[in-house]
């Protein structure tokens, strides 16, 4: 239950990012709620007519997610919240490993989600935040054959040149997804350090490559 909801949670993330490279500069400024919505509203019809992403494709859903939902995506700052205090002891090169296997690890086991996309419709719900916050948390439903499933993204808004909202954490039906991989991270890198974290990430990205 809880991988398909999660799946459901990664499909609306590439969905709801798919039509960044559209996005005019005046985006900036746009409000966080008002950008998600218009976000998933032109996407919807592009990830529809793509068969080989819902399919799983693997090469194609990769280059999608490098493409279009990466820039969009505070990664790094994802990866170093679910790896935990640890983060701070790896090397830049083992930083970057990390990204590395834990963005084909989320790719490999939610890109299967995308074959539901026909099913599912979104719903942003009203803001709970100031027009001044930096960091906010967009409630969302996606909505298919069963019951509404939450789905919150929290983005926070960069400074400087390229300005604009992004997403650092995801959270379906009150499980943040950062928070889900910090304890199976913590475990490993308590018993086998930060090499040993990347190498389980790398053997179980190799099993689900074998997988398909």
């Amino acid at each position: 239950m809880k991988r398909r909801l999660f799946g459901h949670l990664f499909a609306a993330l590439l969905v709801s990012s798919l039509a960044w490279l559209t996005v005019p500069a005046s985006a900036a400024d746009e409000a966080p709620d008002a950008l998600i919505q218009r976000l998933t509203t032109e996407a919807l019809n592009s990830i529809k007519a793509d068969k080989a992403v819902q399919s799983g494709d693997f090469d194609r859903v990769i280059a999608l997610v490098d493409t279009l939902v990466m820039p969009n995506v505070d990664f790094k700052r994802m990866t170093a919240s679910a790896v935990g205090p640890k983060w701070r002891q790896a090397t830049p090169e083992q930083q970057q490993r990390l990204q590395e296997e834990f963005k084909i690890l989320l790719v490999r086991t939610y890109a299967g989600a995308l074959s539901q996309v026909n099913e599912v419709k979104f719903r942003v719900l009203p803001m709970r935040s100031s027009p001044n916050d930096k960091e906010v948390v967009v409630r969302t439903q996606v909505i298919g054959r069963g019951d509404p499933i939450q789905l919150d993204y929290r983005l926070e808004k960069t400074p400087g040149q390229g300005a604009g909202w992004q997403i650092h954490n995801l959270n379906v039906m009150g499980v943040w997804l950062v928070d889900t991989y910090r304890s199976q991270f913590a475990q490993e890198i308590n018993t086998k350090g930060i090499d040993g974290l990347i190498s389980t990430l790398a053997e179980r990205n190799q099993a689900n490559a074998k997988k398909g």
